[in-house]
């Protein structure tokens, strides 16, 4: 296990820690949180040894392998897929002892090096290097392309690949999802959730951390705080401690009156009823989460432009690209009001589409049709490259409005974090996080009344995306959302658009369909793929050929059979496991179970979870031996379908 004992860390004369305790117990999934500056990648940088505590001690398994995700990449000669491989450091010596021994003329080494190369699964290494490169959307012609000819974003994606293809007992991951899009996110959660060490993630993605982490531990104060279940849960039960205060239970309530009045004022008028709908969810969850963010440095909105047209822009049978037309037919009218959210593979024209309504790409064709009032907020990635990196926070607004007063800028800069002398400091010594807030304080200046956002959560902390999700709700003109964050898109948009195939068009399902639609399609693609390679391969093949292969596949088919009803049957009986483990811990979630009164029954509650606890692992043992001995034998019937 991690046991930090009494630890206090101090950091540029800050102190981050102060006798701080933490346990966290192999195979546990845990999201660590707290506001930027709180300690969070000096605790990563103190688990990998890269620094020490100041007083205090830290132990976990010397024999434990750790990965952890480097933040650049070099602009390498070495190909994708050779960069993956290269985290599996275990494997390159065995690889690099194999060619010695090979040019030595080494027979017996060699029998033994082929054996330990064997045993590694090392024969496999490529493929699943390959697949991991699939799953964060690389392409199959891209697989060998050299490091350097990847944007930064992609070189990220690589950085991720190779750390999940190190062999560990720990993992740390920073922001694993700030360079993915959704499909490459859905696909990383579903590698994570089956990763068997133990796994310790950073993150500002609050949907992400529910899906992945069993718990939360939270800095804060400059102590850390561990406690049981998703996100989720955590701001329930830290915001039902803060909720007894008064002041923040007076401050709700303002905020829950002025959000039902517009419920009651429009939700029977036709043109605001879905925005109805949404404060009526934002005002589901207020009563859970809203006095964990009540002490947020970040509280703004979206002024309303002082003028709006109807429709504010139009597009009809556009066609979409730079030299060659990526969408086609495209059709789209907004009027104010409309929340629009794009969806779609990577690669599919969801930032062309928000471009082309930005007028920054000229249609190749169509027709087109912008308000007379027209006027647009607009945000994307290169936005933070075009800020001037030598001027000020107060300047850049000062340059659009000359004649405001400095006081004004001032408070209306506050509102986005940047406070004291902060205000005054060049940009080019800001965070990402800190230039994504400055470009959208631009925005929000100059009362656009369509916003087209294209990731605009990219390096936001879970604060600012909470104020931003909160603007979001009450602007009042039109917007088009692009956002691998789905709890942003879940609460601030009414419609989905798919953008896939060359075609925009409307989508009638949510999220959660949505992720099942994008695994439907990687299936369909992996099937086709394979169809293809078939067709090819039974040129070449006779017909004597064919009938020994179906031999050995029926044979290996059947070898198979077993190992995969030992996994289904132990997956079963870690299901059943867990589900219990989720009954006890809801169950020891009842405050009242701590009076003196319930000890007995604290007891045996308690009881009963740790002999769980030890079953459990015990089937996750099971199973981990079940599935690699599966695994060989599907690899060996692979590789005798691509022989």
């Amino acid at each position: 296990m991690i046991r930090l004992n009494q630890v206090s860390l101090l950091r540029g004369g800050k102190k981050l820690l102060v006798d701080s305790d933490l346990v966290i117990h192999p195979g546990q999934k845990v999201g660590l949180t707290g506001v930027n500056g709180s300690g969070k990648s000096s605790l990563f940088a103190l688990l990998l040894g890269e620094t020490h505590a100041d007083t205090g001690d830290i132990s976990m398994p010397d024999s434990w392998r750790v990965a952890h995700m480097a933040q650049e990449v070099a602009a390498l000669d070495r190909s994708a897929v050779d960069y993956v491989l290269d985290g599996d450091a275990e494997l390159r010596r065995i690889e690099n002892e194999l060619k010695a021994a090979e040019n030595q003329g080494d027979d017996l080494a060699l029998a033994r090096l082929h054996a330990e190369y064997d045993a590694h699964h090392g024969y496999s290494a490529r493929s699943r290097a390959e697949q991991l490169l699939h799953g964060l959307g690389f392409r199959q012609e891209q697989v060998d392309t050299s490091v350097k000819e990847f944007s930064g974003g992609w070189r990220m994606r690589l950085n991720l690949a190779k750390t999940l293809m190190c062999p560990s007992d720990l993992m740390l991951l920073d922001e694993p999802t700030n360079h993915l899009d959704m499909d490459a996110i859905l696909w990383l959660e579903e590698w994570l959730k089956r990763y068997p060490g133990t796994l310790i993630l950073i993150s500002h993605d609050r949907d992400f951390l529910d899906t992945v982490i069993d718990n939360i531990a939270h800095i804060e104060r400059q102590d850390i705080t561990l406690y049981r279940g998703n996100y989720t849960a955590f701001e329930r039960i830290r915001g039902e401690r803060l909720a007894q205060q008064q002041a923040i239970h007076e401050k709700q309530q303002r905020e829950q009156e002025r959000l039902t009045r517009f419920i009651e004022r429009f939700r029977a008028k036709a043109t605001k009823a879905k925005q109805a709908q949404s404060r009526i969810k934002a005002l589901v969850r207020m009563d859970m989460v809203s006095p964990v963010h009540m002490d947020s440095p970040f509280r703004f909105r979206f002024p309303t432009a002082k003028k709006m047209s109807h429709p504010l822009l139009a597009m009809r049978s556009g066609s979409l690209g730079y030299d060659t037309a990526l969408l086609k037919n495209v059709v789209m009218s907004l009027q104010p009001g409309d929340t629009i959210g794009l969806l779609g593979p990577n690669g599919a024209g969801k930032s062309t589409l928000v471009k082309s309504l930005a007028g920054q790409l000229q249609m190749l064709a169509g027709e087109e049709q912008r308000g007379e009032h027209l006027k647009i907020g607009y945000f994307a990635q290169h936005q933070l490259e075009a800020l001037d990196q030598k001027s000020t926070p107060a300047i850049h607004i000062q340059r659009l409005s000359p004649e405001v007063r400095e006081q004004e800028i001032k408070d209306f800069l506050g509102s986005f974090g940047f406070h004291g002398e902060k205000v005054d400091e060049q940009v080019g010594s800001f965070s990402g996080g800190e230039q994504a807030r400055l470009a959208l304080a631009i925005i929000a200046w100059q009362k656009p009344n369509l916003l087209l956002l294209d990731e605009p959560t990219n390096h936001l902390d879970l604060e600012m995306r909470h104020a931003l999700t909160m603007a979001l709700q009450e602007f009042d003109g039109a917007m088009v959302l692009v956002s691998h964050d789905r709890h942003m898109l879940r609460y601030t948009v009414d419609k989905l658009y798919l953008v896939h195939d060359g075609a925009v068009e409307p989508y009638e399902g949510d999220l959660d369909e949505y992720a099942s639609w994008l695994a439907k399609q990687k299936r369909e693609e992996a099937a086709a793929a394979s169809a293809s390679n078939k067709d090819e391969d039974r040129e070449r093949i006779t017909a004597q050929d064919r009938k020994n292969q179906k031999r050995l596949e029926a044979e290996l088919r059947k070898k198979l059979r077993p190992f995969r009803q030992a996994v289904e049957k132990l997956e079963k009986q870690m299901d059943k496991a867990q589900s219990g483990l989720a009954s006890l811990e809801e169950q020891l979630g009842d405050s009242s179970l701590y009076e003196e009164s319930s000890k007995l029954k604290l007891k045996e509650l308690l009881e009963k979870q740790a002999k769980l606890v030890q079953e459990s692992n015990t089937i996750e043992e099971q199973w981990l031996q079940a599935s690699e001995e599966l695994e060989e034998a599907e690899a060996e019937l692979e590789q005798l379908k691509s022989a």
